[in-house]
């Protein structure tokens, strides 16, 4: 195995989209289907950025690509890049191929919209096939455990905005 400390993070965004009774959304990956109550089936809303884009920019685009809309608005933006790494058996498979893992700028954002504003069809390849409202607190037990630090993190710092 190659030394994975040469491996670059890959930049990428997530939002913790708090509605209106401070609860967040969150989706279930639509390769994880049978995954109702395991661990990493539900997950927030994140993706990559584009070279050069900013984060704040980038965060509302993948709204609208993952959850169909971006009615939101930035409540805060965490003042730090959250890093975490692939297990070994996602090395060189997950990401491209090209990553040791992703290096994340988090937003907390509040819904602007109705819940029938969500819409996981509009992608012909969409990354989740459900999605709720939770509680911030139960966020990092739906974590994939290489994810969970991060969500534990999020859990603390934006936990100001929740119900």
């Amino acid at each position: 195995m190659k030394d994975l400390s040469l491996w670059p993070y890959r930049p990428n965004v997530g939002a913790v989209l708090f509605n209106a009774a401070g609860l967040i959304l969150v989706a279930r990956r639509a390769d994880m289907p049978n995954a109702e109550g395991a661990p990493g089936g539900w997950q927030l809303p994140q993706g990559g950025m584009d070279a050069g884009e900013d984060p704040a920019v980038a965060v509302f685009r993948e709204l609208e690509e993952e959850i169909g809309t971006a009615r939101a608005e930035i409540l805060a933006e965490h003042p730090e890049w959250l890093n975490y790494d692939l297990p070994p058996e996602l090395i060189g498979k997950a990401l491209g191929g090209k990553y040791r893992g992703q290096t994340q700028k988090w937003f907390a954002l509040r819904f602007l919209g109705e819940d029938a504003d969500i819409r996981l069809d509009l992608d012909p390849h969409p990354e989740f096939d459900a999605w709720r409202w939770a509680r911030l607190a139960e966020l990092p037990g739906m974590a994939v455990p290489f994810k969970r630090a991060i969500y534990e993190r999020l859990a603390v710092d934006f936990s100001r905005f929740a119900a």
